[in-house]
């Protein structure tokens, strides 16, 4: 079994179980199982398991909680091992997931990124329409050309996709992956030890057996849960970070029913000043679209805190977590296809006790 927190458990307990766990962030937070629901020991990690720093600076602290001693700060996309969870005090409520950093103390989990680092060998087999990439390194630079010598036009992060379209290779033989920004249509190349070609076994669709108007998607917003359910059984659920209210607005979920009928594989999701509340965000991950505003179920690199509101409007999940609501949603999107618009789709039901 991989041990690492970037899986998905495999095991689904019901939404009342689920909430039992409090303010924990299980499925988001990519632990692994729990040996048992009443029970805060976890599987030993995989040794090679990190953390990427999300924010500007994070604090160490000498016990899993604010409340103990500050021992050091570290700084924005800093790699630390991650060698132990733990839960801690009652702090934050809705997320009280420690990482133990090797003999360093601990440090939220919401400020690290769960990352690995796995290098691969460059693949030519890409046909002229492309192909999806998954980058599996904590982060790699996009430059403008072939080479480290080039401008650099993009920081991609772990988990992020991207649309393949080339190999090439730079002044000193060294394989490069020629990238389509799928926003301005510009071109752009990662190194290809970076990234991994998606096989097409990944991208295949989950209960294929079930019709449509038996699967269903219910996110509540007070809980900040999304679960699915198949002929009204839970099978699957995990913590979000749906819309939040921001100086600049309002940017709640819109409440209500609504289908998922529009998805892509990758999304570079850029709007506003980035220096009032505005983002750009490249490669952000299997993306499922369920309004004509382009309001989505996506997956998330920039924060790990997940169980409260905090986006623009869209429901964040972990990358592992979006990926499996990608491929169980319909409509279906074929490997070799950047995006899928259909007049049908997976019911998506936004609730919550604040709107009714």
């Amino acid at each position: 079994m991989d041990k690492s927190l970037s899986n998905v458990s495999t095991t689904f307990i019901s939404r009342r179980d689920f909430l039992k766990l409090g303010g924990i962030s299980l499925a988001s937070l990519l632990l692994p199982q729990f040996s048992s629901l009443n029970s805060n020991r976890f599987q030993e990690l995989n040794p090679a398991q990190q953390g990427r720093v999300v924010q500007n600076s994070v604090s160490v602290y000498d016990i899993p909680s604010f409340s103990g001693n500050e021992l050091k700060i570290y700084w924005k996309d800093t790699i630390l091992p991650i060698t132990e969870i733990t839960v801690g005090d009652e702090t934050p409520a809705y997320n009280r997931i420690w990482y133990h950093i090797g003999k360093e103390g601990f440090v939220h989990s919401g400020v690290l990124q769960p990352v690995r680092t796995v290098l691969n060998q460059a693949n030519n087999d890409i046909p002229t329409f492309g192909r999806l990439a998954e980058v599996t390194v904590p982060y790699t630079d996009a430059y403008w050309g072939a080479g480290k010598g080039f401008d650099v036009a993009y920081r991609y992060y772990y988990a992020t996709t991207y649309w393949v379209t080339g190999l090439t290779k730079d002044a000193n033989g060294e394989p490069w992956y020629q990238v389509m920004e799928d926003k301005w249509d510009f071109i752009q190349y990662v190194q290809a030890a970076h990234m991994r070609l998606v096989p097409d076994d990944e991208l295949t669709p989950i209960s294929i057996d079930v019709p449509l108007p038996a699967k269903r998607i219910e996110i509540n917003t007070d809980d900040q849960v999304l679960v699915a359910y198949e002929w009204e059984r839970p099978i699957f659920m995990a913590r979000i970070a749906s819309g939040a209210k921001f100086s600049t607005g309002n940017y709640s979920t819109p409440t209500g029913h609504h289908i998922i009928n529009h998805k892509r594989p990758s999304r570079h999701m850029a709007a506003g000043n980035l220096a009032f509340n505005g983002y750009d965000l490249p490669g952000v991950p299997w993306v499922s679209y369920f309004t004509e505003s382009g309001i989505s179920i996506h997956g998330t690199y920039w924060h790990n805190d997940f169980g409260k509101p905090r986006s623009h409007g869209c429901v964040n999940l972990s990358p592992q977590a979006a990926k499996w609501v990608f491929r169980w949603t319909l409509p279906y999107v074929p490997p070799y296809e950047q995006r899928v618009y259909e007049d049908y789709g997976t019911s998506v039901d936004v609730i919550s006790k604040e709107e009714t």
